[in-house]
């Protein structure tokens, strides 16, 4: 079986991305997935975004990590999502998307899209994860414990975002660890370690999400603010009276098809 898929990136942050509106692409298949993430002998990507039908919005969107578990939410892969559904023709510039975390809304503006995402969870402050400075961790539709730093240049991310990552605190499913500094300007700088990945991935949009949320809680920032990811990519935060809204570019890489026999 021929698989079509687009490759895209949401500021860096990069998925393959398929539409499965036939609901054929294999699913149950984690071997294959992690086959066609891999960055060496794969596709490469940090997940795979399925567009499906959905009962309860324009269309529905599953994520599913490297490691073939799906998430809840992923807030670049779903303006890639957005991005896509719009180019296919699928759905009009304003769509609702069914995801695991709940329905989201996205518009297409030009080269950006704006996602207005779930409400933000479970809350708990002032953490002792075994770091010099306390975190904080809330839900944006997937687990985020954000860390206050001034250096993030050297921070060692691989290993203190698996401690954080598989910290007691978190357990059983974890978290995503976000290492965050406030910059001069009012703006954050953001570097994550992203669970399922395994790995710091250049850009998170839930996690960016978390940490605008965060530092204005803790009034350290004003939203709007923009957050630089370690790819070299800004996304915007906001809030209003419709919910916390993620804006970012989403664009194609390149086009292909997998067969999956070939695969296994």
């Amino acid at each position: 079986m021929k698989i079509p898929f687009t490759k895209m990136h949401g500021a860096g942050n990069d998925f393959i991305v398929v539409d499965d509106r036939a609901l054929t692409f294999p699913v149950d298949d984690p071997v294959f997935m992690a086959r066609i993430c891999a960055r060496r002998t794969g596709v490469g990507s940090d997940g795979i975004i399925l567009l499906q039908p959905s009962d309860s919005a324009d269309l529905r969107m599953r994520f599913i990590n490297p490691d073939g578990h799906e998430v809840g939410m992923c807030g670049n892969g779903a303006r890639c999502f957005a991005r896509r559904a719009y180019d296919l023709g699928a759905v009009p510039e304003k769509m609702t998307i069914e995801a695991q975390a709940g329905i989201v809304h996205a518009e297409v503006l030009g080269d950006t899209i704006c996602l207005t995402l779930t409400e933000p969870t479970d809350w708990r402050m002032g953490l002792d994860v075994g770091l010099e400075r306390l975190a904080d961790f809330v839900n944006t539709g997937v687990e985020h414990v954000v860390v206050r730093v001034e250096d993030l240049g050297g921070l060692d991310i691989q290993s203190v975002g698996c401690q954080i990552r598989h910290h007691d605190l978190f357990a059983p499913a974890g978290a995503n660890a976000n290492f965050m500094k406030v910059e001069a300007d009012g703006t954050l700088s953001l570097r994550t370690y992203e669970r399922g990945v395994e790995a710091e991935t250049l850009a998170c949009g839930t996690g960016a999400v978390a940490a605008a949320l965060v530092a204005e809680r803790q009034g350290w920032v004003d939203l709007p603010v923009a957050v630089h990811c370690a790819g070299g990519y800004d996304l915007s935060v906001d809030s209003d009276a419709g919910g916390t809204t993620l804006s970012g570019g989403a664009a194609t890489v390149f086009e292909g098809e997998v067969e999956y026999g070939n695969w296994i």
